[in-house]
C-alpha cells in the first residue's frame, strides 16, 4: 500500500496552525464543562445516577442526553479527561467534516443502544465518546493512505490500545455495554466516511514539469508561423 504525504500547503499554513488551536479550544472547552457539572452536582449533591441512563424504563430516556455530562467521581472524571482533550483535538483537526456526523452519532447512538440493550443497571460517563473517538481515529488511519491519518493512528493505538479490555465485561460497576456500542459506532462511521477529510497529496517536481511542457507545446507559436492577413 503506498502512503501519499498531504500537500504542504494544506497542512503547514497558518490558517492549518489557527484551525488546529480552535480543535484544542473546543476539546479544552467540553472538558472544562465536565468538570463544572461535576463542581456542581458535589455542590448541590446531586447524584449522578438522576442522569444516568436506565434501560428500556422511560425515566431513562433523558440520560441518552445526559448520561455522557455526569461522573461518579472524581478519578472517574479524571480518568476521561486526558483522552476527550486528545482525541476531540485530534478528530476536530484531522476530521473537520467527519467530525460533524461522528460526535453526534456516538453521543446519541451510544445513549440509544445502551437504552435498548443495557443491563438493568444506571449508565452514565463520558467514556462512551473516548471509546468511539479511539475506534474512529484508528480505523479512519488503517483505512486512508494519509500519513498524517497513519500517525494519529499508531499513537491513539500506543496510548489507548489497553482500553480494549473495557470492551468486555470483566470489571464491575464498568458499563461495557457503552463501550462496546461506542467502539462499533466509531468503526461503522470510519469505514463509512473514508473518502471525506481525504486531502490532496504533495506534488513533486517531476509529477508537475511533464504536465507544465505539454502544456507550452499545446500553445501555438506567436512569431512568423502566424498566418497573412488580407
Amino acid at each position: 500500500m503506498q502512503i501519499y504525504v498531504p500537500d504542504p500547503d494544506r497542512t503547514g499554513s497558518e490558517r492549518v496552525r489557527a484551525h488546529f488551536r480552535l480543535a484544542a479550544k473546543i476539546s479544552f472547552g467540553f472538558v472544562a464543562l465536565l468538570w463544572l457539572i461535576y463542581s456542581l452536582s458535589l455542590w448541590l449533591d446531586l447524584e449522578p445516577d438522576v442522569s444516568g441512563i436506565r434501560p428500556r424504563q422511560l425515566d431513562g430516556l433523558p440520560g441518552i442526553f445526559f448520561a455522557p455530562l455526569v461522573h461518579a467521581n472524581f478519578a472517574h472524571l479524571v480518568a476521561n479527561s486526558p483522552p476527550l482533550l486528545v482525541l476531540g483535538t485530534a478528530m476536530l483537526f484531522l476530521y473537520p467534516n467527519s467530525a460533524l456526523r461522528v460526535l453526534p452519532a456516538v453521543y446519541l447512538g451510544t445513549g440509544v443502544v445502551v437504552w435498548l440493550l443495557g443491563r438493568g443497571s444506571v449508565h452514565f460517563g463520558a467514556s462512551g465518546l473516548v471509546y468511539g473517538l479511539v475506534a474512529y481515529v484508528f480505523v479512519a488511519g488503517l483505512l486512508r493512505r494519509d500519513r498524517r491519518a497513519i500517525a494519529a493512528s499508531l499513537v491513539v493505538c500506543f496510548m489507548y490500545g489497553s482500553l480494549a479490555w473495557g470492551l468486555v465485561p470483566t470489571h464491575i460497576g464498568v458499563s461495557w455495554e457503552t463501550h462496546l456500542a461506542a467502539a462499533l459506532i466509531g468503526v461503522a462511521m470510519a469505514i463509512a466516511l473514508r473518502r471525506l477529510d481525504v486531502l490532496p497529496p504533495k506534488r513533486y517536481v517531476w509529477e508537475v514539469e511533464p504536465a507544465e511542457n505539454d502544456e507550452r507545446e499545446s500553445r501555438p507559436s506567436s512569431g512568423s508561423d502566424e498566418p497573412d492577413r488580407n
